[in-house]
């Protein structure tokens, strides 16, 4: 099995990926004018301001929500593998493909709240690629393709977050909670099972206020203790930071010549790990109550930073700061150690190891401790996060296809796929608890590999509305008013929730409320 899956990756995340997702960040960063640097100030004020009803969450919950799929495991064990198999320097294109993939957060994400609909069976918002990638052509003659495409979509996301990713963090989660108290995975994969039915049984409500009570405060504490351990080793960071920039163009001579493996490895875990492309943030970005689709786009975007320039960068210089890395030279452990900090145990595996065993050349005794906490909250919510947004596509695929149903049946047949794939994710959390590390990554990989390829493919033919809603806001922000989005007005056809969101306010305008 772990040959085929190492084989499956081999093709899915070949160079043409890491080469599409740096070249649509370009692309997408030049023809906004550097949206994420120019709208920074404006993703805060959102933040702080955003509104809320019953059937959307605030922009900060939204963001939470995000983050929550966002920050687990990839920013953590994700990094030190990243190190590990690609030097110090995929530390460095990690930045770079959050910097760049901020663009592209924001394209994904307005078109995620622009094409939204409201669910039937529970009033909430829904949205995300399927989504966009049905509605934005619905009236071309591409309609019937685009259609069939968001069915792949939405099956693979399907499969990805219900099957293929859950896995890998409650493996992280299991190795960690082992390393610090020797608990067997068995019991880790029994506990996280009980605590996660409870939570994705309430809905996206339960998982938004859920996430956002857990999220701020553990990505906060795990970035300030991660600080302070960088701080205590100051005197090795302008070498660290040094080796970072020798090691990502390929100048320094311990980690090699070929700029390859760090580009690809920083890449993949970039991706991995802030999701920009990936067609995940704008199932998010869909929840929010907003006025105007670029106000969650530009949330979505800050999402990216806090993930990687963050929290990975906080793991990132803990590990390389401390020495407790090992680079090897053929992208697995069973591979040449080329490079190493000398911190390391011997026994160290790369992972969670790599980052508890740097926290505790400070905090002696608490390292794995802490690492496995912050583990159990990020993994967690990350796999809240996964079933959120694989229910989103199964509504998606049991909507379209109830239509041909008898009309009474279709909450039953929604209620029944709902069930299957709670049962479904549960079963794959257990199922990584017990898996080995090698396997649950290359399962995980194959699940984000397949999205992006997807999902970028599916936002640069459908880029148009975003660039539109972008402009529109910044014509109103310069005007000084509160940015209100009216689709007809931009000759934007298949938003239909905005449709009727225009009306309404018509209406409540008429009546002078």
């Amino acid at each position: 099995m772990s040959e085929v899956l190492a084989s499956i990756n081999e093709v899915i995340w070949s160079d043409w990926l890491v080469y599409l997702c740096l070249a649509t960040g370009v692309y997408f960063s030049i023809r906004s004018r550097f949206l994420q640097v120019r709208h920074f100030k404006g993703m805060i004020q959102q933040l702080i301001r955003g509104e809320r009803s019953p059937s959307g969450v605030s922009s900060f919950q939204a963001l939470a929500l995000s983050l929550s799929g966002r920050v687990g495991t990839g920013n953590i064990a994700g990094v030190a593998t990243a190190i590990a198999f690609g030097g110090p320097g995929a530390l460095f294109w990690m930045w770079m493909v959050a910097f760049l993939g901020a663009s592209t957060s924001f394209v994904e994400s307005a078109l995620g709240q622009l094409y939204k609909t409201r669910d039937p069976l529970t009033g909430e918002y829904r949205g995300g690629p399927a989504y966009y990638l049905s509605r934005a052509l619905a009236h071309t003659k591409a309609a019937g393709f685009f259609k069939v495409y968001a069915y792949i979509f939405a099956f693979v996301t399907v499969l990805a977050c219900g099957v293929l990713l859950p896995g890998v963090q409650s493996n992280s989660m299991a190795t960690a909670i082992d390393g610090a108290w020797t608990v067997p995975s068995g019991v880790v994969a029994v506990g996280a099972v009980i605590i996660l039915a409870f939570v994705i049984i309430g809905g996206v409500k339960r998982i938004a206020n859920f996430a956002t009570i857990v999220v701020p405060f553990m990505a906060v504490a795990y970035i300030v203790l991660a600080l302070i351990v960088v701080f205590v080793n100051a005197a090795q960071l302008p070498e660290v930071i040094a080796m970072v920039f020798r090691s990502a163009f390929g100048m320094d001579s311990a980690f090699g010549a070929v700029i390859g493996l760090a580009v690809m490895w920083g890449v993949k875990r970039g991706v991995y790990s802030n999701e920009a492309g990936q067609g995940t943030g704008p199932h998010a970005a869909a929840a929010a109550e907003v006025s105007h689709p670029a106000k969650q786009g530009l949330v979505q975007s800050f999402a990216v930073y806090v993930d990687t320039l963050f929290v990975c960068s906080a793991t990132g210089f803990l590990i390389l700061s401390t020495g407790a890395y090992r680079v090897f030279d053929n992208g697995a452990e069973d591979g040449n150690v080329i490079a190493e900090g000398g911190m390391l145990s011997a026994t160290a595996t790369v992972g969670p190891q790599f980052a508890q065993e740097g926290f505790d050349s400070v905090f002696a005794g608490f390292g794995s401790s802490f690492i496995a906490v912050s583990l159990i909250f990020f993994c967690l919510t990350t796999i809240i996060a996964y079933y959120y947004m694989a229910e989103t596509n199964l509504r998606f695929i049991v909507g379209q296809a109830s239509k041909k149903l008898i009309p009474g049946i279709n909450a039953s047949v929604g209620r029944v796929t709902t069930m299957a794939l709670q049962i479904a994710i549960l079963v794959a959390v257990a199922y990584g608890c017990i898996n080995t590390a090698s396997d649950a990554w290359a399962m995980g990989d194959i699940g984000v590999g397949l999205m992006a390829w997807l999902n970028i493919i599916g936002i640069l033919i459908l880029q148009q509305p975003a660039f539109k809603v972008l402009k529109d806001y910044e014509q109103q922000k310069k005007l000084g008013l509160d940015p209100v989005f009216n689709s007809s007005k931009l000759g934007i056809t298949g938003a239909t929730f905005w449709e009727t969101y225009e009306s309404d306010r018509a209406k409540r305008d008429t009546a002078g409320v």
